[in-house]
């Protein structure tokens, strides 16, 4: 059974991840690089899955879920360094589709 998570539940909980590391979070920067790289293993997991370029026999099997989880991951560490609140930025984006955008897209 999954145990569901609120957004600063999450946010809290990888702060305690990388908070027990001299390191800390690497430079906004550098994680803007990280997501980079996460976003091209998503689109080449995508391209296997649901695209026209099948996996090598050779290549090591992941899944669209675990490298959506990964970018999950590097989003939320930049997040933190920066102390933006995620769920604050998620209401202003929904707000910003549910008004601005309202009329955009054809309803069901």
């Amino acid at each position: 059974m999954s145990i569901h998570k609120t957004i600063p539940e999450i946010q809290e909980e990888v702060d305690n991840y990388i908070s027990q590391f001299k390191e800390g979070y690497f430079s906004p920067l550098a994680m803007v690089a990280r997501l980079t790289e996460e976003l091209g293993e998503l689109a080449r997991e995508v391209n296997h899955y649901y695209g026209e370029k099948p996996k090598k026999d050779t290549e090591e099997e992941k899944t669209v879920e675990e490298e959506l989880g990964d970018l999950l991951f590097v989003v939320i560490c930049l997040a933190n360094s920066l102390n933006i609140d995620l769920q604050t930025a998620h209401d202003r984006v929904m707000n910003k589709f549910t008004t601005r955008d309202k009329d955009r897209w054809t309803k069901k």
